[in-house]
């Protein structure tokens, strides 16, 4: 029967150091995770006349520093992220299903059409967020704005002429400066931008989707 080799002194007291190193790590804060438009406001209006057209809707061009899980803020010019605060996904992530939402809700005509679905496009819909953050309007201790801004073009998706392009812009300020309220201003700049979004494709749509 083969015997069992001693392990060396200086092995053992190596293995017993890793060990010890588990209890060794520092305790880290969990970060809180938080979303946008999750629920937006239904529209009361009536549906106009009129049978309903296809919108497909091209990836959304997103502005590079704050397409992630960061929250962008601006004080002064400086740059900077909330601390201790991310979004659950991607900010481009959730502004999707956002737009996706709000057309669901819309009382326009606009159906969205996803890529590979059978249903024909009469449209394509381009969006350019160009400013999604933060901004410390009055200094860094004051309650601040959220910016929510989209650039929006409509083509038919026949010719590819140019049926209509707008700037949708929605300034909300935060209750105080705390990441709750600056979420919920989130929310409802992204609901405002994006309802006045979904009003102006139905209305414009409408006549070219004919």
């Amino acid at each position: 029967m083969k015997s069992l080799r001693p392990i060396p002194l200086a092995v053992a007291a190596i293995c017993l150091a890793l060990a010890g190193c588990v209890n060794l790590l520092p305790k880290v804060d969990p970060v809180a995770l938080y979303r946008f438009g999750n629920s937006p406001t239904a529209s009361a209006a009536k549906e106009p006349p009129g049978a309903a057209f296809g919108v497909f809707k091209t990836s959304t061009v997103f502005t590079r520093a704050a397409a992630g899980d960061g929250m962008l803020t601006f004080t002064n010019g400086e740059a900077a992220y909330i601390a201790g605060a991310r979004w659950v996904s991607p900010a481009s992530v959730l502004f999707d299903e956002a737009v996706a939402r709000a057309f669901e809700a819309g009382a326009g005509r606009a159906r969205l059409i996803g890529r590979g679905e059978m249903a024909k496009a009469d449209l394509v819909l381009r969006l350019e967020v160009r400013a999604f953050e933060v901004d410390y309007v009055n200094g860094p201790k004051a309650a601040p704005e959220v910016l929510v801004q989209v650039r929006a073009a409509l083509n038919s998706n026949q010719d590819r002429a140019l049926v209509g392009d707008r700037l949708f812009e929605a300034r909300v300020k935060a209750s105080s400066n705390r990441v709750g309220p600056i979420v919920d201003a989130y929310d409802a700049a992204t609901n405002q931008a994006l309802g006045e979004l979904n009003a102006w494709v139905s209305e414009t749509g409408q006549g070219a989707a004919k």
